[in-house]
């Protein structure tokens, strides 16, 4: 992963870094996908590890979530792995994006104003 400036799209507050196991069977055209995830607006690093077959991202899951990256894959006719340590890290993964994306848009509220929807009564 890259330890220079993050690209202007990507917040570093928001930034998360994943790494999902591939199938070995399946990774004909794994240079095509990280070329068309690489291209997503928010994503700070892509790379792919042959050895270990583990795709490693990092992102701005305000933007992006593993859901979209899956979806690439999926479209690649690339699968990820079956195992039950991957497929517990993708549901982690899937509630931290949800959350951080929640969190990003959320307007903060103080106990010393009125709530949302709320006026105050005028005498």
């Amino acid at each position: 992963m890259r330890n220079s400036e993050k690209p202007p799209d990507v917040s570093a507050v928001n930034l998360v870094v994943r790494h999902l196991k591939l199938e070995s069977s399946h990774l004909a055209n794994i240079e095509d996908a990280i070329a068309e995830i690489s291209q997503l607006f928010g994503l700070d690093d892509v790379s792919f590890d042959t050895d270990s077959l583990v795709l490693n991202l990092a992102y701005d899951a305000s933007r992006i979530s593993i859901d979209g990256i899956e979806e690439i894959l999926e479209r690649r006719a690339i699968k990820v792995s079956h195992d039950w340590w991957t497929r517990f890290k993708e549901g982690y993964y899937r509630f931290v994006d949800q959350n951080v994306k929640d969190n990003a848009t959320h307007e903060p509220w103080s106990c010393h104003r009125v709530p949302p929807g709320k006026e105050k009564n005028k005498k």
